[in-house]
């Protein structure tokens, strides 16, 4: 069997049992893992749903463009729906969102436009504005605006919420979800209360959205709205599609509780996920923990997850961005040399300032390295780093023979053992190639850009 195209594959993700984090508490608690989806989030669902819609209302023509605010997982779903019908693709995103979101949008051929994340929603240089506007300037387009198109709840009704019910064959009893558009709860609690009125639906927000007190108060608090790195979740905004009339309860949870489940639900259940996802994890294990005496032992939990973790290399699992944001405890604090004892156990590969460059190449190509230190006397005296030797060789044929202390650059900058990583790897990051971390026991190991990348996912 196969597909006719690639959007054929959406959908049918599987339900896994939460283990560890969840084995103190009753009943049975599922996670639904929307990453399988093949554009890798929940959105996919909603994504062929607009765009099937506008051409049913006949507000996209043949080879026409389809224009939305996102912040990367919709625009990715929406991108794969377009490639599949022959569209073109504008989106709109915030400067929040991770690198690697915009970069998987750019590679699906899609037009992104990076908009301000700190104004509000009003604003015109807003993502949600300015969406509207390119819709406006730009012939035979759509502005499909999943915040108020009612196609997103609709594709939950018709394949989130059968899929949960038939899943746990019935037998579900909470959902727990984070909401931003207001679609995938809104429809998935609207097909589980038409089957099972009882099911309850517990919503989970970002400290920085308005959601909780909205619901709790009907109040919409503009004092409220803060800025918040969770991406995809909450709002600053009441959607069209956000129902909460189809919502039991609502819990709010802050960043640094996101990120640090988010960190745990892959070291402790295998489960490599996006913010969003520790975020829903977080806000359910808080809402069943203050709800336990109404939890049976036959009682069916799930928790949507709505991405999967390759998006937030660079975030959540990146120590020194954790750090940077406070989400890490500071006797968490990575140092220089936990990230050298990551590695391999390699001994520190140097040369004398004695040495000709003709052996010092030798001794590179021996250990497979593009660098090294120059050492004389116990201290550090200069580097040879590949791409100089190579403009040494291109300018001298006879290069070779000389000493290496005639030739050498810089030496490579020195930093202890326990110097907190975030301190040097701004400059890792940049044209440095490395820097020698020195042991307690006076010895040196190195530690270069690669390496960094290798330990932080940066």
């Amino acid at each position: 069997m196969w597909h006719d195209d690639i959007l054929g594959t959406i959908g049918g993700t599987p339900l896994v049992r939460v283990n560890r984090l969840a084995a103190h508490l009753p009943g049975t608690v599922l996670a639904k893992l929307e990453f399988f989806n093949p554009g890798g989030s929940v959105k996919d669902r909603i994504g062929i749903s607009m765009l099937e819609d506008a051409e049913e209302r006949g507000a996209l023509a043949p080879g026409g463009t389809i224009i939305e605010g996102t912040s990367g997982n919709t625009g990715v779903g929406l991108a794969l729906a377009a490639i599949a019908r022959g569209y073109r693709c504008i989106f709109t995103t915030t400067d929040k969102q991770s690198p690697e979101k915009i970069a998987i949008l750019r590679a699906l051929g899609a037009e992104v436009i990076v908009c301000p994340t700190a104004v509000a929603a009003e604003d015109p240089r807003s993502y949600y504005q300015v969406a509207r506007r390119l819709a406006e300037e730009t012939p035979n387009s759509v502005y499909l605006n999943q915040y108020d198109n009612p196609a997103n709840t609709v594709a939950h009704v018709q394949t989130t919420g059968p899929e949960l019910w038939e899943g746990t064959e019935g037998r579900i009893t909470h959902l727990l979800v984070g909401s931003g558009t207001g679609g995938t709860i809104s429809g998935s609690a609207a097909y589980l209360k038409e089957r099972n009125p009882d099911v309850r639906i517990i919503g989970v927000d970002p400290y920085g959205s308005v959601y909780w007190k909205y619901f709790h108060t009907g109040e919409f608090d503009e004092d409220e709205i803060q800025p918040y790195v969770t991406e995809g979740v909450g709002e600053d905004i009441l959607a069209g599609n956000m129902n909460f009339d189809l919502v039991d309860d609502y819990v709010r949870v802050t960043d640094r509780e996101s990120m640090l489940m988010t960190r745990r639900l892959a070291q402790e259940e295998g489960m490599f996920l996006g913010g969003s996802c520790g975020m829903a994890m977080a806000g359910a294990l808080q809402w069943m923990e203050a709800n336990r005496a109404a939890i049976d032992d036959d009682a069916v939990l799930v928790v949507i997850m709505p991405d999967g973790g390759y998006r937030s290399l660079g975030k959540v699992y990146n120590d020194v961005w954790m750090q940077e944001h406070g989400f890490l405890e500071a006797d968490e604090v990575l140092t220089a040399g936990a990230v050298v004892g990551r590695r391999s156990k390699r001994s520190l590969v140097s040369a004398p300032a004695d040495m000709t460059l003709d052996d010092a190449i030798a001794s590179m190509r021996e250990h497979a390295i593009s660098q090294l230190p120059v050492m004389e006397g116990g201290e550090v005296v200069g580097s040879l780093i590949e791409q100089d030797i190579l403009r040494f060789l291109m300018g001298d044929p006879d290069a070779r023979g000389r000493l290496v202390r005639d030739l050498m650059g810089p030496p490579f900058p020195v930093v202890d053992a326990s110097s907190p990583v975030h301190e040097f790897a701004p400059g890792l990051r940049g044209e440095q190639p490395a820097v020698l971390v020195r042991r307690e026991d006076g010895t040196f190991a190195i530690l270069t850009r690669s390496d960094l990348i290798a330990a932080l996912g940066a």
